[in-house]
């Protein structure tokens, strides 16, 4: 298991448009979709990572009890399914399901959302405020598979609260997300992919 980390966007960068279809409903979603709410959490995963494994449970309650307070989520799988076939839009699908996502899981099949956001590994999480400014980029806490601290998801519900109160987290309280690569697709390969 490699650990990679993420490129940290700079804090200010507005979302990037995308349409991604939903791989429970087939349905395509964009960020207008969500358009008024007061944050939006972008979350780059997929189903085989260990360290998506490890806060995924938690992750889905985390986002399921902001949502009425007025978070929009989507969570986007940008693996290459060619190699990695767990990875599938029909594999996706299973997970949503099981573990009851109340939120779109997305497929970027041509990788292109995953560049647009400088996503390097998974999970790598992105908070934007009501104008769609990016206000946190970062880790879900400090747990990590096979360590002993809980999973607390404190990192990135503290950015949630903060863009729901139309305030900020200061850059130097957010620490690069640690996780598996992104599985880029050959000659797709962004600079930042680690050589």
């Amino acid at each position: 298991m490699v650990a990679v980390h993420s490129t940290m966007l700079p804090l200010g960068t507005v979302a990037p448009d995308f349409s991604l279809p939903d791989a429970v409903t087939g349905r395509l979603v964009s960020p207008d979709d969500f358009a008024g709410k007061p944050a939006f959490l972008v979350a780059f995963i997929c189903n085989h990572c260990p360290f998506v494994v490890h806060v995924r449970e938690s992750l889905t309650a985390l986002i399921k009890e902001f949502q009425p307070k007025g978070l929009a989520a989507v969570a986007v799988c940008s693996n290459d399914v060619g190699k990695y076939p767990e990875d599938s839009p029909s594999q996706m699908a299973v997970v949503a399901r099981k573990l009851g996502f109340t939120f779109p899981y997305l497929f970027d099949e041509k990788q292109t959302v995953a560049r647009d956001y400088h996503a390097a590994c998974t999970p790598d999480f992105y908070v934007f405020d009501a104008a769609r400014r990016l206000i946190y980029r970062g880790r879900y806490d400090e747990s990590r598979p096979g360590r002993p601290e809980p999973v607390t998801g404190a990192e990135l519900r503290a950015a949630i609260e903060a863009a729901l109160a139309g305030t900020g987290i200061p850059e130097t309280a957010q620490k690069a997300s640690v996780g598996c690569n992104i599985k880029w697709k050959r000659g797709n390969e962004p600079p930042w992919f680690p050589a």
